[in-house]
């Protein structure tokens, strides 16, 4: 019992020295807590950072450039304050900001070209923070196994050359019967030089394609390598007389002219490369677009100017100017809103009939073609028309259009006549179904049929070029045939 006791007795003291021992250690000392604020601050652990990525300002936007940056690092940002200026495959575009902060850290300099969408270019802090201090995120793993310095390249093949020698691939089995091989093939390898029997036909009935082409020329270059390589070895024969090269087999194009070097007088049939803009690159995207995928069809007729004329020197005389283009926007719109049937467009599943009438006009700029967009244009007067037609075409030379003012537009009208253009034909703008070619007004002697006069004609010919599947022959006709009323007699144009 006594022994019992003592043991009790020792157990409450032992425990009451450890409660005690734990208070001493959980006790909070000024230096713990400077260790604590350290390790917890943004000087250790970095800002968080708001992300600013190259957007999708153009629907066919892929890439785009930094022209400009507006905005220096450090400096404040309001939401809608503007960031940088980008140019995208239509025009130069201004980014805004979302989001108020600081901008803490550029990631694209300005000049740099071929930006992908959704590229990280810049970095934002919110207000109050430190922005020297913005947490940088690591570089993207995939970009250097994408594209490999060319140091790496370099290494690698060197790498390759000094190894053993594989034996090389076993040859294309040749092949036996006349060849058959399409244009593209046919222009590859007689472009270099490569004996068409050496190519594998995949196409239909043994038929030598572009793939099977190209794919003979990835491997010539291997091949030509390996037995330079195993050929170095040996010494150097004597040197033998070169024997003049085999002329081309007929019928084949000659090999492809070097590149001019700079600073050197460029040789006879040497070219320059010069690099395309986003704008050039993707207008070539579009017309390649337009002449293989639509069934183009072209009707052209005469227009008699003398109503236009005579109205636009009454307005002249009240100060107020107007274009014949204008005029032509004007009729255009009408006929439209007459004829509802070739306000439209082509997608994918089929014809697509329009609510509103957007008429694109065709501006040359320093950088290319670009179409802004007179929106609702039968509903406004050609004093309207004009104005917002000069406005439109100021900013697309400068390079200020929104994207709001070249999507979207129902019909097109390009106008070459300031150039004494006589006629043309002019490519369809898709998803659009026309577009209007307009030539130079000239003046010409007709016969006059109520009299057997002959009279002095202010003709002007347009050309409608048309969607084949949208708008057929007879619906092209009888739209020209209404177009060409209007324009005649512009007081139609008022009561429509």
């Amino acid at each position: 019992m006594a022994a019992s006791l003592r043991l009790g007795r020792q157990g409450i003291l032992f425990g009451l020295r450890l409660s005690s021992f734990n208070k001493c250690l959980r006790a909070t000392h000024p230096w713990q807590e400077h260790v604590r604020h350290f390790f917890q601050s943004p000087w250790f652990l970095g800002v968080s950072a708001l992300k600013v990525q190259m957007p999708a300002l153009s629907p066919t936007m892929e890439e785009g450039n930094i022209v400009k940056w507006l905005k220096k690092e450090g400096e404040a940002v309001a939401a809608g304050d503007a960031l940088c200026e980008i140019e995208t495959d239509k025009a130069v575009v201004t980014l805004e900001s979302n989001d108020d902060g600081v901008l803490a850290k550029i990631m694209i300099e300005e000049g740099s070209r071929n930006v992908p969408l959704g590229t990280l270019i810049a970095l934002m802090v919110e207000e109050g923070q430190d922005w020297k201090q913005v947490e940088i995120p690591p570089p993207d793993a995939a970009a250097p196994s994408a594209a490999p310095p060319a140091s790496q390249a370099a290494a690698a093949l060197v790498v390759t050359t000094a190894a053993a020698p594989s034996p090389p691939p076993p040859l294309p089995p040749t092949i036996s019967g006349p060849l058959r091989l399409s244009p593209a093939a046919r222009h590859i390898l007689d472009t270099h030089g490569i004996d068409h029997k050496l190519a594998t036909p995949t196409g239909p009935r043994g038929l030598i394609t572009k793939e099977d082409a190209l794919n003979l020329l990835k491997m010539s270059p291997a091949a030509k390598t390996t037995i330079t390589t195993a050929e170095a070895a040996p010494p150097p024969p004597s040197p033998v007389p070169a024997s003049a090269a085999p002329p081309p087999p007929p019928g084949s194009r000659p090999n492809i002219p070097p590149l001019s070097v700079p600073g050197k007088p460029g040789v006879p049939g040497t070219f320059t490369e010069i690099p395309a803009t986003n704008v050039r690159r993707v207008i070539a995207q579009r017309l390649t677009q337009s002449k293989t995928t639509i069934p183009h069809a072209y009707a052209s007729v005469d227009c008699d100017m003398a109503a236009v004329m005579h109205l636009r020197k009454d307005l002249a005389k009240e100060q107020i100017k107007v274009s014949v283009n204008d005029f032509v926007i004007k009729a255009a719109a009408v006929t439209l809103k007459e004829m509802p049937e070739v306000n439209v467009t082509w997608s994918g599943d089929g014809p697509r009939a329009l609510d509103s009438i957007h008429i694109s006009i065709a501006v040359a700029t320093d950088k290319g073609l670009i179409t802004p967009i007179i929106k609702d244009a039968a509903n406004k007067g050609v004093q309207e028309i004009s104005a917002n037609a000069k406005a439109l075409a100021q900013k697309a030379r400068d390079g200020k259009l929104l994207p709001e003012e070249y999507q979207g537009g129902s019909f097109s009208i390009s106008n070459l006549g300031m150039f004494g253009i006589s006629g043309f034909s002019a490519v369809i703008n898709p998803p659009q179904a026309c577009i209007l070619a307009v030539g130079t007004s000239r003046s010409e002697l007709r016969l006059c049929e109520e009299d057997q006069t002959l009279r002095t004609l202010q003709l002007m010919t347009v050309t409608l070029s048309s969607d084949g599947r949208l708008v057929d022959d007879e619906l092209a006709s009888r739209f020209l045939d209404k177009f060409r009323a209007n324009l005649e007699k512009p007081q139609r144009m008022a009561l429509a």
